[in-house]
């Protein structure tokens, strides 16, 4: 399966992580027609105890894969106390069927759930079928509507109890 993958934390500014945001801008962008995800980010939300940002690198050090949780608290954008947030949950089109997503998903889950948050949440679209099949077999359900997309008809909002 993902032999000889490592998964690392990482700055969500290194130049690795910044490399793969760029991808994974321009596969939204040409599966939504038009722009990328503009919800903003700053490097420290992904700052551990607060948050966690992964990168996955195959045996030769090329970055395969990438995502990252951070903390959210009730707010006017519909999060709930507890919540840990997914974000930027990426494989480059190469290394894609080798479980590295699932495995992305777990170590991220596994951490938030460390840091004592209760809920992963997630928001993803429409037009990423694939990303809705991986969070639905792991056991996301489809919730309420929240964050910086939450009035888009394309928008799709999962959750999931981080039960300890």
């Amino acid at each position: 399966m993902s032999h000889g993958i490592e998964l690392r934390a990482m700055p969500y500014d290194h130049p690795d992580a910044v490399k793969l945001n760029d991808q994974v801008q321009l596969e939204y962008q040409e599966r939504y027609q038009g722009e990328g995800d503009a919800t903003p980010l700053d490097p420290a939300m992904f700052a551990p105890p607060y948050g966690l940002y992964l990168l996955a690198y195959d045996a030769d050090g090329t970055p395969l894969a990438s995502g990252g949780w951070r903390s959210q608290d009730e707010n006017d954008e519909g999060y709930s106390d507890g919540d840990a947030e997914l974000k930027r949950m990426y494989v480059i089109p190469g290394a894609r069927g080798l479980g590295l997503a699932r495995r992305m998903l777990a170590a991220l889950e596994a951490d938030a759930r460390a840091a004592a948050r209760t809920r992963m949440v997630l928001e993803t679209g429409d037009q990423q079928p694939e990303a809705i099949a991986l969070y639905l077999s792991s056991g996301y359900a489809f919730c309420r509507k929240f964050g910086y997309y939450r009035a888009y008809d394309s928008s799709r909002c999962m959750a999931k109890p981080l039960a300890t």
